[in-house]
């Protein structure tokens, strides 16, 4: 059988491909992915799936088979505010906006994933759901993702499980990773003001400084990590930007930076809050104030490991063992972590490395060996096929 999903898949990789350069020569950014919607749900009718729009504002869902059990496989359709140099004939025809991060290929293997299944006479019985989501790389003004707006409007309801994956251009294509425990960081942001009292730059004696402030502060946070967090604990926390002054002569009244905030469990997730207000704290010991304002963004993406082995196991039968790569934990962030908190699922790694040229995630040179999908298409088809027979004898 596993053979015989990887010529299926196979068959539909030309479409795929059509797909996914259409998609991103056409890029939305996050909730505006009206025009991308509107592909995916056309192509879906033409399948004969009913198909559900508007879901989380502009996602789309779509249900192959019915009834328990039930397993979800999700998709981001959202673009970045980046300007692709790539010299490509698919490249993004709208100025400042382009798929960066690969998720025009994950909507386009989803959509080769639901014409597999839709044509499998021996598919298991159960329901197949298939999640379209807008938003992950972005909140909107309530501070919510598209994974948050699609759970508020049901479109997890009753599942038992959810897949998915994610496009890696660094990593050797058609190879996979996948391994059970946390996949991905939780990730909060701050802002803080550290103020001070400003002057002339020729009498530092009568100001209090708050770039002299700032510079304590700073060795205070990067101090978190290194003396205040259990060492064997995951954790990150990075100052993304600092402002302060316009005029090399004059002592400035308050320095502004932000940053990020990365870890895995919530209970050093929780402590790296209180330290980092801690560390802010500095300033008042030398004469200034502060301000602080925490931004709670995803949690840590947890791979369910019964999913994230049988996963591993689909792919070995597909590719062979030397088809999965030692599972590597980053420190990124996925939206995706809500969705498994409430079916349990798992994410994996496929590899899409288009050349030797270093074409990281949301750089302007991004792009993506096309080949890769026909085998990212075949793991989830197989792998949800696999749940539903799992979860119907458990």
């Amino acid at each position: 059988m596993i053979t015989t999903m990887l010529e299926r898949a196979r068959e539909q990789e030309p479409q795929i491909i059509a797909w996914r350069r259409d998609i991103h020569m056409h890029p939305e950014l996050s909730f505006q992915e009206i025009r991308t919607a509107r592909l995916v749900a056309e192509t879906l009718r033409a399948m004969g799936l009913e198909v559900e729009t508007g879901v989380g504002k502009t996602g789309v869902v779509a249900r192959i088979g019915e009834g328990r059990p039930a397993v979800g496989i999700r998709a981001d359709m959202d673009a970045l505010p980046i300007q692709e140099v790539n010299a490509v004939d698919y490249r993004s025809q709208n100025p400042g906006v382009m798929h960066a991060c690969g998720h025009d290929a994950h909507t386009s293997i989803l959509l080769g994933v639901a014409r597999i299944l839709t044509s499998m006479p021996d598919r298991p019985p159960g329901e197949i759901r298939l999640l379209f989501q807008p938003s992950e790389e972005a909140e909107d003004s309530e501070g919510k993702s598209g994974a948050v707006r699609m759970i508020e409007d049901g479109a997890l309801a009753g599942l038992d499980h959810t897949i998915a994956l994610h496009v890696h251009s660094g990593m050797a294509s058609g190879k996979v990773r996948i391994g059970g425990g946390y996949a991905s960081a939780s990730v909060d942001s701050f802002n803080a003001v550290i103020t001070g009292q400003g002057g002339h730059g020729a009498y530092p004696h009568e100001t209090i400084d708050p770039i002299f402030i700032l510079a304590q502060v700073i060795n205070a946070i990067h101090g978190i990590r290194a003396r205040r967090i259990n060492p064997v604990r995951p954790a990150v926390i990075s100052i993304g930007s600092v402002h302060a002054g316009d005029a090399n002569n004059v002592i400035p009244q308050e320095v502004r930076l932000n940053g990020t905030i990365r870890s895995f469990d919530e209970e050093t997730r929780e402590q790296l809050w209180a330290e980092l207000e801690r560390a802010l704290g500095v300033a008042r010991a030398l004469g200034g104030d502060y301000q602080f304002q925490l931004t709670k963004g995803y949690p840590a993406m947890y791979n369910d490991p019964a999913v994230a082995q049988l996963i591993h196991d689909v792919t070995v039968d597909l590719l062979g063992a030397d088809g999965v790569l030692p599972d590597e934990t980053g420190m990124g962030a996925e939206d995706f972590s809500y969705m498994t908190q409430l079916a349990p699922g798992a994410m994996f790694g496929l590899g899409s490395k288009f050349d030797e040229v270093n074409r990281p995630h949301h750089s302007p040179n991004f792009d993506i060996d096309e080949s890769s999908f026909a085998v990212g298409a075949a793991i989830l088809a197989e792998s949800a096929c696999r749940l539903l027979v799992k979860a119907a004898k458990a």
